[in-house]
């Protein structure tokens, strides 16, 4: 097992980072929250887990150990893979998944694409008493600069990649633009999307 990583970061992409260690370049997979926070030619420290298919070794990668936690603990829950313990941990930061499946809050674990109404009362109910209370760290901030067309265009890439259509990407990128309300950095542009889709 892959518990952690270190050295210098030689890419950033809206939902990974390739890290060099050893002279490697380990592509590891993150939440848009995470990957905002590291800058190529920084040094950066994740903790990760590795997971491991009969067709792919896959790294994971996170700020602290509290939300690499909270990913393997997620992937528990019959239904819920990988890539679906990324997306909740993408829309709601460990904090806030935490208190939405120890109280129960089944609309919140709804807004994460993949996740339909019995998966989330299958969270809460396989979750609730072992989630443990939130730690009350603030959520990641990072300020990436780019161009509003540039940073639209990665955010809609995001969303769709997190699991929204195209149209629902582009309809709350738009929503957001038509009431001037659409920040210029990738990170920020990218909370306020996530939270016009979840209204």
């Amino acid at each position: 097992m892959i518990s952690s990583v270190r050295g210098q970061v030689l890419h950033v992409g809206l939902d990974h980072v390739v890290v060099e260690v050893g002279g490697v370049g380990l592509h590891v997979h993150t939440t848009p929250a995470t990957a905002a926070e590291c800058r190529t030619g920084s040094e950066v420290r994740l903790a990760t887990t590795l997971v491991v298919r009969e067709e792919s070794l896959t790294l994971y990668g996170f700020t602290g150990p509290d939300a690499r936690a909270l990913f393997e603990q997620l992937q528990t829950v019959s239904g819920v893979g990988p890539r679906l313990a990324l997306a909740l941990l993408s829309v709601l930061p460990p904090d806030d998944a935490r208190r939405a499946i120890a109280s129960g809050d089944v609309a919140a674990l709804t807004k994460v694409p993949g996740i339909g109404r019995k998966s989330a009362e299958r969270l809460v109910l396989e979750l609730r008493d072992k989630v443990g209370v939130p730690t009350g760290a603030p959520a990641p901030t990072g300020v990436p600069a780019a161009s509003q067309n540039g940073a639209a265009g990665q955010v809609r890439e995001a969303l769709v990649g997190l699991g929204w259509s195209a149209k629902q990407a582009d309809d709350a990128l738009d929503g957001l633009a038509a009431r001037g309300e659409a920040p210029t950095e990738v990170s920020a542009l990218l909370r306020a999307a996530l939270r016009e889709l979840g209204r």
